[in-house]
This record gives C-alpha cells, sequence and structure tokens, in this order.
C-alpha cells in the first residue's frame, strides 16, 4: 500500500506569516512536497510559481473566485443569473492553473440566495450548476485540468452553502457525467453533515480526486482533541487504493510546525523521505 502524500493548505496553516511566498518556503521547509492555495489571485502568476519552485513545492488545488464577497458570494457555480461570472472566474483559475502547474480547480458551488427556501431553489441551482459544470468540464478538458467539487457543511461553517453533503455532489457528478470532474472529501465537513465516515469513504473513494483534514469540532490538527481517529481514516485511504493529494486544511492550535508532529510520526512509519525534516 502506497504511502499518503499531503499537502500543505496555505490558506491555513503557517497564518503567523504575511504572504504565500513566505509560506511556499515555510512550507518546504517543514518536509511538504506539495501546498494548495484556495485563493491565489493576489499574487501574480508568475512571482507565485516562481516562489513555488524555489521552495521545492508543486501547486495541487486552487478554487475558482469567490465572486463579490462584499456581496456574500462565496463561489457561483449554482447561483442564477451568475453564470458568465462564473465563466470569466473559471477563466481565471485556468490561467493560474496554467502558470502553477496546477492540475485540480475546485468549481465552488455558492449560496442559497438570501432569504431564499433552499427547497424551493434547489432545482434551479442545480440546473445552473450542471450548466456551468458542463461548461467547465469542456474548458478544463483542453487544458488537461480536472474540477472538484467540495461539500461544505451547513451545520456550522456555511448555513446557505448550496452543496453539503457527499450523496447531493455524487447526483450532480452522476447528472453532469464527465469524467474530469470528481469529489473533494474535506473529512471535516462531512464528518459535521453525515458522520458514517467508513461507509462514505468507501462508497465515493472512486469519485474522490482531492482530501481535506482537520478535527472535528475544532477544526485544529489531525492529532487534537476531537472526535476522529485520523490514523484510522489514513489506514482506510491507503487500503482503498487512494493515489490523490490529502490537503492540510486545519486551523493550527500553536505554532504550524510544532504542530506538525502528527504528520512526521506518519511518515517516520511509513519510511518517507522527508520524515527527518
Amino acid at each position: 500500500m502506497a504511502p499518503l502524500r499531503f499537502s500543505a493548505n496555505l490558506s491555513w496553516l503557517f497564518p503567523e506569516l504575511p504572504g504565500l511566498p513566505e509560506r511556499l518556503r515555510a512550507a518546504g521547509s517543514a518536509g511538504f512536497e506539495a501546498a494548495e492555495v484556495a485563493f491565489p489571485y493576489s499574487e501574480p502568476r508568475e512571482a507565485l510559481a516562481r516562489a513555488a519552485q524555489e521552495a521545492g513545492l508543486r501547486l495541487v488545488l486552487i478554487n475558482t473566485p469567490l465572486g463579490d464577497p462584499e456581496m456574500g458570494e462565496m463561489g457561483l457555480g449554482a447561483v442564477p443569473g451568475r453564470q458568465a461570472a462564473f465563466r470569466e472566474g473559471l477563466e481565471q483559475a485556468v490561467l493560474y492553473a496554467k502558470a502553477l502547474g496546477c492540475p485540480r480547480i475546485h468549481l465552488m458551488a455558492g449560496r442559497v440566495p438570501q432569504g431564499a427556501d433552499r427547497a424551493a431553489v434547489r432545482g434551479e441551482m442545480e440546473a445552473v450548476f450542471l450548466e456551468n459544470l458542463r461548461h467547465a468540464s469542456g474548458v478544463l478538458a483542453q487544458e488537461n485540468l480536472v474540477g472538484l467539487l467540495e461539500p461544505i457543511n451547513t451545520r456550522i461553517t456555511d448555513p446557505r452553502y448550496f452543496l453539503d453533503t457527499p450523496q447531493q455532489a455524487a447526483a450532480i457528478l452522476q447528472k453532469a457525467g464527465s469524467p474530469n470532474l470528481q469529489l473533494q472529501m474535506d473529512i471535516f465537513h462531512w464528518q459535521i453533515m453525515d458522520g458514517n465516515l467508513t461507509a462514505n469513504i468507501r462508497e465515493f473513494l472512486p469519485l474522490i480526486g482531492h482530501v481535506q483534514v482537520a478535527q472535528v469540532p475544532g477544526r485544529g490538527e489531525p492529532d487534537s482533541p476531537g472526535e476522529l481517529n485520523f490514523p484510522y481514516l489514513f489506514q482506510l485511504l491507503e487500503d482503498g487504493g487512494y493515489q490523490g493529494f490529502v490537503g492540510c486544511e486545519y486551523r493550527p492550535q500553536g505554532d504550524t510546525s510544532e504542530g506538525l508532529a502528527w504528520l512526521r510520526s506518519y511518515w517516520d512509519r511509513r519510511g518517507h523521505p522527508r520524515a527527518g525534516h
């Protein structure tokens, strides 16, 4: 069984450092081989690519732009009337992905409109999402890129987010019918919405193109106090033959590097060449 490969989510890790170039360097020094950044758009593409290369890191995931955060937007994929803006954002994401050599883009679904009833707008929003996903699939295929759908929990993190369970995401992926669209499993969100992680991981693993981890409920390191047994979950992913990256998308409880003891012990157990970092 091949060991899991981990990527540093630099939107969350090393918050003590001011910018992405510094965080890339820190992640490289900590032993990571890969990194992910939700929204890299404040940095010039070429400068970011250079910083990643100098840090010895490859970028493995970025998100499509949020839209207009002042209007409360959190992605645009399923938002009625915002199809043109979604396509513009997708073009920007593809430019960044190409410059960074990044193979995956999380296609953010967005929120149920303020004041709308979720059940009442679900059909329309799914139709918009499918229209946008089919467009995105074609655009991404030309560049040999993969699009990801990530359910985000609506109990704690974002009560209005449209896509909130793996079952909903899998059904939409099936309707979209595109091999270059896959499922992004954030274990934190899945546990909060549905639990039943062993069965859900086994059922949905064939669809999963990227994994993210954080402890529940505090969203700290995998070895921080909480309800998830990460050594068991990592073994489950290994046994299932998971080939993608596992993104460390958690809120460090203290110094980021000191909090990586859980990862260093995993590397030690698996004889990882970077275990000595």
